[in-house]
């Protein structure tokens, strides 16, 4: 991991746009045969996205990452910013690695953080092992679980309500909270040569 990410904590994290994408189950055993839902979403210190639903055995390549980048964070994030310059951040995924997602962000984004484009090159200022550093991952994506998935559904429908429901709860103060936590939690990352620090 390189240092220039630290240029990003000095207040410039509110202007980040963070995503994620976390994978639900409408059955908590282990042992059943379980129904699934992959959730993305996209959360900034300004507002947060809606959830988007990728639809049983569908793999999120560029071609759906895409789709996905154009329809449900372009237009939400320029009507969030304004003329206001943000910063957007996905993880080392595959599709997102993609030359042509690389060259739709290069063309669409005002800015966004860099991730490495090869294993064997850490050419990228993003992390690649990130849970420690990404809101959503150390902390939104926990306060779903919590509301929606305390207890089994016994349908998809139903646990998407549910996420719906605890995503629509969370509000701009909580955002706001854990999002400030970035700039530590970068400090500590880059101190850990870019590995899990908690």
């Amino acid at each position: 991991m390189k240092k220039d990410m630290l240029k990003r904590s000095n207040g410039k994290h509110r202007r980040i746009i963070f995503s994620d994408e976390k994978l639900f189950s409408i059955e908590q055993n282990p042992e059943a045969e379980k129904r699934k839902s992959v959730v993305w979403a996209v959360i900034s210190r300004k507002g947060k996205s809606r959830l988007v639903f990728i639809e049983e055995g569908v793999k999120i390549d560029r071609v759906v990452y895409m789709d996905i980048l154009e329809e449900d964070l372009i237009l939400w994030a320029n009507d969030l910013f304004g003329e206001e310059q943000w910063y957007f951040q996905q993880n080392g995924a595959p599709s997102h690695k993609a030359i042509k997602t690389q060259a739709f962000l290069r063309e669409n984004c005002p800015d966004f953080i860099s991730i490495d484009t090869h294993w064997l090159r850490a050419d990228g200022e993003w992390p690649p092992n990130s849970l420690d550093l990404n809101p959503l991952d150390y902390s939104i994506w926990s306060i779903l679980e919590a509301k929606a998935c305390a207890k089994p559904h016994k349908t998809i429908e139903s646990l998407k309500r549910a996420l719906i429901k605890a995503w629509n709860e969370i509000t701009l103060e909580q955002l706001a909270s854990i999002i400030d936590n970035f700039p530590k939690r970068l400090k500590a990352c880059v101190e850990a040569k870019g590995g899990h620090f908690e």
